[in-house]
């Protein structure tokens, strides 16, 4: 076979350094297309980006030619130069370190992209931080409470 074909679906989340809520509705409106643009380049396929003023989620299917780190360090790096040079936030702004990737089947992208489009009234009742442990059981990844 000449060709290399795949569809990955992957939905991501990933937080502001130390969780500060400084992703305001302005700014998301804005990062958040901006963002589409940089998966775009890269070659991926944004399907919904959306989150709260401490995090990010993003639904997209992979570039082909990158892995899931080097695609995820091009979109922060890129989505954070992008803040420092419009001067979106005052003071130094920063993504956390990590990332976490979970599998999405296509009988389950309706279902996330929906869960992504309502952060807002979805975070009324659950915190940044118990939707990132429940993410992490509900897909069975290994992780250490204290570090989440």
């Amino acid at each position: 076979m000449s060709q290399t074909y795949h569809k990955l679906l992957c939905h991501f989340v990933f937080a502001t350094k130390d969780r500060l809520p400084c992703i305001q509705a302005d700014l998301a409106a804005d990062l958040h297309p901006y963002m589409g643009g940089i998966i775009k380049r890269l070659g991926g396929i944004p399907i919904q980006i959306g989150g709260v003023e401490d995090h990010v989620h993003i639904l997209a299917v992979t570039p082909v030619v990158m892995s899931i780190s080097d695609f995820m360090r091009d979109v922060k790096a890129g989505s954070s130069k992008w803040i420092h040079e419009s001067r979106q936030v005052a003071g130094r702004f920063e993504w956390q370190r990590g990332y976490s990737a979970f599998s999405v089947s296509r009988s389950e992208k309706d279902a996330i992209t929906r869960y992504i489009a309502t952060q807002r009234e979805h975070h009324r009742q659950e915190s940044s931080r118990e939707e990132l442990l429940r993410l992490l059981k509900e897909n069975e990844v290994p992780h250490e409470v204290q570090y989440v």
